[in-house]
């Protein structure tokens, strides 16, 4: 079903956007606006983590694919402090949070909106990583290495990297037509 094959940070997505249009080479947005305060109550509802382990166990649960940047987790981690969904605690030199009582409250409260966020990344993820997704991201990883390395070898000429840009478009057209 799934693999943890290197994803390089993107999937389809990167490449065409959620819409399916060619070329908006948006990233995928993993979560919407205020989702995040329903993930990270629904880890720290497993243990309680410092910041750093909250970043860490949703890259995991992502299969590294999405990697939370510390901009995001930290203010919702105050947010939800200052809301006294969680406690702060120091331990050994390190902020460590967990889930109140009120936090659970608000959990149960809003069930399937969590249960909704996780169904979303679940699926993300099954399309990432079943069939054909791992062998294209494979070769997709092969191709760039390849173009960037035989780019790099021959950039003093000008002949050879006029050919790679050939192939690579060569190899674009013939996708869009097999696609329509």
């Amino acid at each position: 079903m799934r693999s943890g094959g290197g994803m390089f940070g993107f999937g389809p997505d990167f490449w065409w956007g959620r819409s399916g249009q060619k070329g908006s080479r948006r990233r995928r947005v993993w979560f919407e606006s205020g989702d995040m305060k329903y993930v990270i109550l629904k880890l720290l509802k497993d243990r309680p983590m410092h910041g750093y382990e909250v970043m860490k166990e949703l890259e995991q649960h992502t299969h590294g694919c999405y990697k939370p940047s510390p901009g995001t987790v930290y203010p919702t981690l105050q947010w939800l402090e200052d809301e006294g969904l969680v406690k702060c605690e120091e331990q050994e030199g390190k902020k460590v949070y967990s889930i109140t009582e009120e936090g659970l409250k608000f959990l149960d409260e809003n069930k399937s909106t969590v249960e909704d966020i996780f169904d979303r990344i679940e699926e993300t993820l099954d399309g990432l990583f079943s069939d054909p997704m791992p062998e294209v991201t494979r070769l997709m990883g092969r191709l760039a290495t390849h173009s960037y390395r035989a780019a790099w070898k021959l950039r003093e000429d000008e002949a050879k990297r006029g050919k790679i840009r050939e192939i690579l478009e060569r190899a674009a057209k013939e996708m869009e037509e097999l696609v329509g």
